[in-house]
């Protein structure tokens, strides 16, 4: 349910039905990737193909949960009708949640905690996407290493044209080059019974100076990206610019130096900070990198403890794949799609997209004055 989304949009199945099956997509997915073809179910929000101004809810179907009626069944009798989890996966949030809640049976803990729901991140994310791209804001993401393997950075990184090639890459690499190396390591982790991590970049163009606020911790653009992206599961460290790179410059390099030119106003001729300077978007493209562990779910398992017999064991397995970088660069747009419509309605409000876009309008036109 996404709540807050003003009156007008244009909104239709095929509008998130896209991203759902972008986020489905990616070399190294699993057979949960064959049993599910997810599509959203307008429920409430839209009427003859436009948001109305209510909530929009929406559903997906597992198209699996036919074999789960009774395993995940709140009905008492049915208790028992599947044996429990005990072994509990080095690196997931198994043990942790089962010691949290009381469980014996890590299932009450796996399911709930699995990147499937994601799913619904991104059918939202969708969303936001769509109204984003009415004030000429998009969003897009590439991966830039899978586990050992990285794509050389360059002058031509960060460009709608190299997001654009990403979508044609079966890991979302834009180097043609490199996809075909990150395959071949993913073919060589599939073989062993083990998985990869990566890092993926997030790229959101259009976004005009002024969203987010110095004002309070929680209000900072950066904060708000930053605790979204790590939400996502494995996804281990968050950076926006130049990041962790800067602590090896000196303050001359890093810093993106202010130019004015008569039409555009202010303007910057690098991006080092990534679109964000205290807290606030200064006008260029914002950039996000992220680093996601690999998978925890092993078909050789790690050794693990029993929770109820405490005996040495080998870790369970469940269906999973072998490196989902690039469904976990899709679900990033999505949630940095989230952030920034919410941080623009923050700044902009409006009942209706009409009332919105005259805010948004009147204030290009101040900024551009300045």
């Amino acid at each position: 349910m996404l709540e807050g989304i003003p009156s007008g949009l244009a909104l239709a199945h095929p509008d998130i039905d896209a991203d759902l099956k972008r986020r489905q997509q990616g070399y190294g997915r699993g057979g949960r990737m064959k049993i599910e073809q997810d599509r959203a179910i307008i429920l409430t929000g839209v009427r003859w193909g436009k948001t109305i101004g209510s909530p929009v809810s929406l559903l997906i179907e597992n198209r699996d949960w036919e074999n789960w009626c009774e395993g995940m069944s709140p009905d008492t009798a049915k208790e028992g009708s599947i044996p429990p989890v005990t072994r509990p996966r080095p690196g997931h949030a198994d043990l942790a949640g089962a010691m949290k809640y009381g469980h014996k049976d890590v299932r009450n803990i796996l399911e709930r905690s699995s990147a499937r729901e994601t799913a619904a991140r991104v059918a939202a994310g969708a969303i936001a996407r769509k109204f984003l791209a009415e004030f000429g804001i998009t969003v897009g993401s590439y991966v830039v290493r899978i586990g050992s393997v990285a794509m050389p950075e360059g002058p031509e990184d960060e460009t709608a044209e190299t997001v654009r090639r990403a979508e044609t890459s079966e890991v979302r690499c834009p180097d043609k080059e490199t996809s075909s190396r990150m395959i071949v390591l993913i073919d060589e982790a599939r073989q062993k019974g083990d998985t990869l991590g990566g890092i993926f970049k997030v790229v959101a163009d259009g976004i005009p100076a002024g969203l987010g606020s110095h004002i309070q911790w929680d209000r900072r653009l950066n904060s708000r990206l930053m605790a979204a992206i790590s939400s996502i599961q494995a996804v281990k460290g968050v950076e926006i610019g130049l990041g962790f790179r800067a602590a090896e410059r000196f303050g001359s390099e890093v810093m993106d130096e202010i130019s004015y030119s008569e039409g555009s106003g202010f303007f910057r001729r690098t991006n080092n900070a990534g679109g964000v300077e205290g807290g606030i978007s200064n006008g260029m493209p914002v950039i996000i990198r992220a680093a996601m562990k690999p998978i925890p779910t092993l078909r050789t398992p790690l050794r693990s403890t029993d929770i109820v017999t405490k005996q040495a064991i080998e870790a369970a397995y469940e269906r999973s794949d072998t490196c989902a970088v690039p469904a976990a660069a899709v679900i990033a747009e999505a949630m940095a799609a989230l952030c920034i419509a919410d941080a623009l309605l923050d700044k902009f409000g409006g009942d209706s997209m009409d009332e919105t876009k005259r805010n948004f309008s009147a204030y290009q036109e101040q900024i551009r004055q300045f």
